[in-house]
């Protein structure tokens, strides 16, 4: 084991995305100088498409640097081999990240006017130039012919102020009127551009930047591109060996055991089909930083709009546990009138590819890791029920020890408790017992369990499986019109659900095999029964 003192004084880049400072030596920076010299030096006009918290602002940062001819700055990393001229471009950068547009459409008209002004007062101004658009192809012309080279125009999260009043149709639209003005002056002023980039979260057609650039090169899920923001199985061993070990001693693990968790907790991200998959930047850098396992990129926020929306059109969870198949023109391209919410999901981390279709062209898409999907399926419940007390029969903790102790008893009392303070308008269909299962799958993923929904046996599927530490549950559900608990338990005996875990020769875990049944009327437990022992709801 290494010295911890000494180790413990490696910072870690939490919120830093200037290149400068990163790549001080102050930080323990993943080197990502050879992609950003290939992306420099490749398509003029690109388009990269990442998930909030991904590394994205510093990407930007990264390419003004390397335009603006900050040779020093790279010293000691790949871009400092592979550049040998290193020309000086003029660099405009706009980072909509900086500011919040959800109240009036004069807030991004007052962004744009201040980016614009301060670059005025380098470049000049024409008195004819009024529009946001007249400006900026005005400032961009103005700097190619006074320093004889093309601009560089760096855009950062371009869709920020749409995605943040998604929820306000009428803002939205002015929102969007007002950034199709300035952004379709790049395709009138290409001869005067040396490169550009635009990054966001959502590709989104009606703001006509995608139709009207048609020179822009969308590398989202481009393979040579793939790995240039998150981190890659290999950089995290690579880099960050030292904090990984102090991890696994703080967590009682053996150092191979905190790698597994760490990939099944971060990773898992796929941009392009064949791989590379990374971790989200954000989560590892944090729970490195602080030697703890936590959910980090969830706690910075979920977009209400999003969740709102799927509420509002009944969104079933369960599809991708499974898997949900998606176009690869579909996760290209969000349209919100046409109601699919997957390619929203995908772009803004939710999901990711788990696999490829080649002859139909298609994915299909799944959660990425155990973080999101705790996640998603708690800010789902917290939309779906009613503010829960902290102190109720159905304490969320207290399932888990339920479980944990195979005290069932208490595990239904909870859970029924807990069905009683849902929404009477939770369900799609009270008689289907699907939603049921659905709830319960979304409340067994919050608490962190190994939840898994329809899960394939020899010729059929389990409703649910929970794995704890000792112990495998696996659960079939039926409503009053549709068995009974003998009928369920029966099921997953004909089915051969347990099979799995039972000619195991590895798996030393009790397997409890439990049937239960909903009352489609009241809308809860009606009984469930382990073995001989049925217990009442």
């Amino acid at each position: 084991m290494n010295n911890n003192t000494n180790i413990r004084r490696r910072k870690m880049p939490i919120g830093i995305q200037t290149f400068d400072e990163m790549a001080s030596g102050m930080w323990v920076y993943v080197d990502k100088t050879a992609l950003v010299y290939e992306l420099a030096n490749d398509a003029k006009h690109n388009f990269l498409s990442r998930p909030r918290r991904f590394g994205k602002s510093l990407l930007v940062s990264t390419l003004a640097a390397y335009f603006r001819g900050d040779k020093e700055v790279f010293k000691g990393l790949a871009m400092e081999k592979l550049e040998t001229e290193w020309v000086k471009y003029p660099v405009f950068i706009f980072d909509f990240v900086i500011d919040t547009y959800n109240d009036d459409v004069a807030q991004v008209e007052s962004f744009l006017n201040h980016k614009l002004s301060n670059l005025e007062a380098i470049w000049g101004k024409e008195e004819n130039e009024e529009s946001f658009g007249q400006r900026f192809e005005g400032l961009i012309k103005r700097a190619s012919k006074q320093t004889g080279k093309n601009v560089v125009v760096l855009i950062d999260e371009y869709d920020r102020a749409l995605t943040q009043t998604m929820d306000k149709p009428e803002l939205n639209r002015q929102v969007r009127d007002v950034l199709k003005g300035f952004f379709s002056v790049l395709k009138g002023a290409d001869q005067y551009i040396r490169f550009a980039l635009l990054t966001g979260v959502t590709k989104f057609s009606k703001v006509s930047i995608f139709s009207d650039l048609n020179q822009l090169k969308d590398i989202s899920l481009n393979e040579k591109y793939a790995a240039i923001c998150g981190i890659t199985q290999q950089e995290l061993e690579t880099n960050f060996e030292p904090e990984i070990e102090i991890l696994a001693e703080k967590t009682n693990l053996s150092y191979e055991e905190a790698l597994i968790k760490l990939r099944e907790e971060y990773n898992g991200y796929l941009f392009f089909e064949g791989g590379p998959s990374v971790y989200n930047p954000f989560s590892t850098i944090n729970v490195l930083a602080d030697s703890k396992f936590g959910d980090y990129w969830y706690e910075t926020g979920t977009p209400t709009f999003l969740i709102n929306e799927l509420v509002q059109n009944k969104f079933d969870i369960l599809d991708f546990e499974k898997g949900v198949s998606s176009s690869s023109a579909d996760i290209n391209d969000y349209r919100r009138e046409e109601g699919n919410f997957t390619p929203l999901l995908f772009q803004t981390g939710y999901l990711t590819i788990k696999s490829y279709r080649e002859p139909s062209n298609s994915y299909i898409l799944g959660f990425p890791n155990g973080e999101v999907k705790r996640g998603f399926s708690g800010s789902l419940l917290t939309a779906y029920s009613k503010p829960i007390p902290a102190k109720t029969s159905y304490a969320y903790t207290k399932f888990n020890d339920d479980l944990y102790t195979g005290d069932l008893d208490s595990f239904f009392d909870r859970l029924t408790s807990f069905f009683a303070a849902l929404p009477y308008d939770l369900h799609n269909d009270a008689t289907n017992e699907k939603d049921y299962q659905y709830v319960f799958y979304v409340l067994m993923t919050l608490l962190g369990e190994f939840t898994f929904a329809e899960v394939r046996g020899n010729i059929g599927r389990a409703d649910a499986i929970i794995k704890t530490d000792e112990k495998i549950y696996i659960f079939e559900f039926k409503v009053t019109a549709g068995g009974t608990v003998d009928e369920a338990l029966a099921q997953i005996e004909e089915k051969g659900y347990a099979k799995p875990f039972e000619t195991n020769p590895d798996e030393k875990r009790e397997i409890v095999k439990v049937g239960v049944v909903f009352d489609t009327a009241a809308r809860n437990v009606k009984e469930w029964k382990v073995a001989e022992c049925q217990r009442q709801g």
